[in-house]
């Protein structure tokens, strides 16, 4: 009821016969097909692109697993290898006592990658079903998504950072495990999937509550 009452508080673009563009935000006549500010192509908010982000999600959530799972770093020191998976690092660097750096790496590699998923999902869902965030809170939110994913690769270039410097021959080196390249797949999979999302089906959505 509370979402239906906002709903009509608000008039949308295509209420009022316009039509946003998602490149630059201008509005344009609800017949456009090409935006008069920025020339791009201009398509009405469709339900089908939706699943292009269930697919690129659920990629991104495959993707996730291995890097979970396998070592994100292979060190070599005097002859003996030792690997470190994400959850095992962030430990070891707890017993260490280096509790800055390691709420920065389960910060950026646990939590925020498994807060994009269900925000994601969040999105593609509510435009489907009542939600109990108003449309200006789940646009907010999808922002914030699209936002985070480009600081989601911090972890890669650490990893990257740390094989280029120690490379010490038989001394001491380091490699990376197949879970940093599963963790980029994940990042970007799941930027795709906020990409290929139309924040515009909030407010359609918003639109069909209200009738």
């Amino acid at each position: 009821m509370e979402n239906t009452e906002n709903a009509q508080r608000f008039l949308t673009a295509s209420r009022a016969g316009m039509i946003g563009c998602r490149m630059c935000g201008a509005v344009n006549p609800g017949d456009a097909r090409v935006c008069t500010r920025c020339s791009s192509a201009i398509a009405p908010p469709d339900p089908a692109s939706l699943q292009a982000v269930w697919a690129w999600l659920t990629a991104g959530l495959i993707a996730y697993v291995p890097a979970n799972v396998y070592p994100m770093l292979r060190t070599t020191t005097l002859g003996h290898s030792s690997d470190s998976t994400l959850i095992g690092g962030i430990v070891e660097l707890f017993a260490h006592g280096a509790f800055g750096v390691g709420f920065i790496v389960f910060f950026a590699s646990i939590f925020i990658p498994i807060a994009k998923f269900v925000a994601i999902g969040y999105l593609a869902i509510s435009v489907r079903r009542p939600s109990t965030l108003d449309s200006h809170s789940r646009l907010v939110l999808f922002e914030i998504v699209e936002f985070i994913g480009r600081w989601s690769m911090i972890d890669v270039f650490v990893v990257a950072i740390l094989t280029a410097l120690v490379q010490l021959d038989f001394a001491a080196s380091i490699s990376p495990g197949i879970a940093a390249v599963s963790f980029a797949l994940s990042v970007a999979f799941t930027m795709l999937a906020a990409q290929s999302f139309d924040p515009r089906l909030i407010w359609a959505a918003n639109s069909r509550s209200a009738e």
